[in-house]
């Protein structure tokens, strides 16, 4: 489970689509940004094949929650 999840848009113009995320996991702090495409770029190292989709599907949903339910 994510713990902290925390995001934030890249740009000023909060219209132009692009955010920054961080959130904690298995006691590890991990980064990335999510493009507008729905793509996951992550900021220092890629989950561990274990984790890594499961991870990608938790901030995708997230995500959309926060930014894309909540202009609703």
């Amino acid at each position: 489970m994510l713990q902290h999840f925390q995001y934030k848009p890249l740009y000023k113009e909060e219209r132009i689509p692009g955010w920054s995320f961080s959130f904690y996991f298995s006691e590890k702090r991990w980064e990335g940004i999510y493009h507008k495409d729905g793509r996951i770029e992550w900021k220092w190292e890629k989950p561990s094949s274990q984790y890594e989709t499961t991870l990608e599907k938790q901030v995708h949903d997230l995500m959309l929650f926060h930014v894309y339910d909540q202009q609703r």
